[in-house]
């Protein structure tokens, strides 16, 4: 009754035969150092320090300012005009921004150009590059 059942030998899952990696099986040791070569005279590869760096592709676009009243921070709306697909009819879309103001330079009524940027908080993603126009005050 002590009886032991002989179990089978468990398959190995993946290929049937897989040759060990073939290494350098000897290195021939450098017969005398090289001399490193001379440095180039050329002019050299690092950038001029003033000049700013460039990003990738950063969407630019131009709305108006309709809320100033948070800190370092506009609202943009940005009207343009699309199909609608159905109807093939043009229709107004708007979007609003919020985007970066670092001197709080800009008021509600001025169209101004903002970029994409990194993330400066929860919703701002955009910056004010410039001051397109400013309405006319009477």
């Amino acid at each position: 009754m002590s009886e032991k059942k002989a179990k089978a030998p468990q398959k190995k899952s993946g290929p049937k035969s897989v040759p060990p990696k073939a290494g350098p099986k000897s290195v021939p040791p450098k017969a005398a150092k090289e001399a490193p070569a001379p440095a180039k005279a050329a002019a050299p590869d690092v950038v001029a320090s003033d000049a700013k760096k460039e990003h990738g592709f950063r969407r630019k676009i131009i709305g108006t300012v309709v809320s100033d009243k948070m800190a370092k921070t506009v609202t943009v709306e940005v009207i343009r005009r699309a199909m609608n697909p159905m109807y093939k009819k043009y229709v107004r879309v708007r979007n609003k921004y919020k985007a970066h103001d670092e001197l709080n330079q800009y008021k509600v009524g001025d169209k101004v150009e903002i970029m994409e940027s990194r993330p400066i908080s929860r919703n701002k993603r955009w910056s004010v590059t410039r001051l397109v126009s400013r309405p006319v005050e009477a």
